[in-house]
């Protein structure tokens, strides 16, 4: 019994640190081979969440398709999010996204 009580004390330690606790909106959904003009906001620091089971790390990007409010889950290591970011100090908000593949061959290309 204390054997089960420390891992359960443990995961409880893992779920608050990859809690998230913003604002819920839907996740923005791209479809393969076709490109989506979205708007960033880059107003505020991008949320974190971190996913223990992967070891990964992935930012909440608040963005619009329209006039429909989105948030993007993009993984930190992921090449997108450093030229998003690049492109945001520069002050650019709108981005035209590609995405080829899917599920863990999913790819991102921003398309000027």
């Amino acid at each position: 019994m204390e054997e089960q009580n420390n891992w359960l004390k443990q995961e409880v330690e893992e779920l608050k640190e990859s809690a998230f606790d913003g604002e819920r909106k839907p996740a923005l959904k791209l479809e393969e081979n076709k490109i989506k003009e979205i708007v960033i906001d880059f107003s505020e620091p991008f949320q974190s969440w971190k996913d223990n089971e992967n070891n990964t790390t992935k930012k909440i990007v608040p963005c619009k398709v329209g006039t429909e409010e989105f948030v993007w889950w993009i993984n930190m290591k992921n090449p997108i999010y450093h030229q998003i970011v690049d492109k945001g100090l520069e002050g650019q908000t709108k981005f035209k996204v590609l995405q080829t593949g899917n599920q863990n061959k999913t790819r991102y290309t921003l398309v000027e």
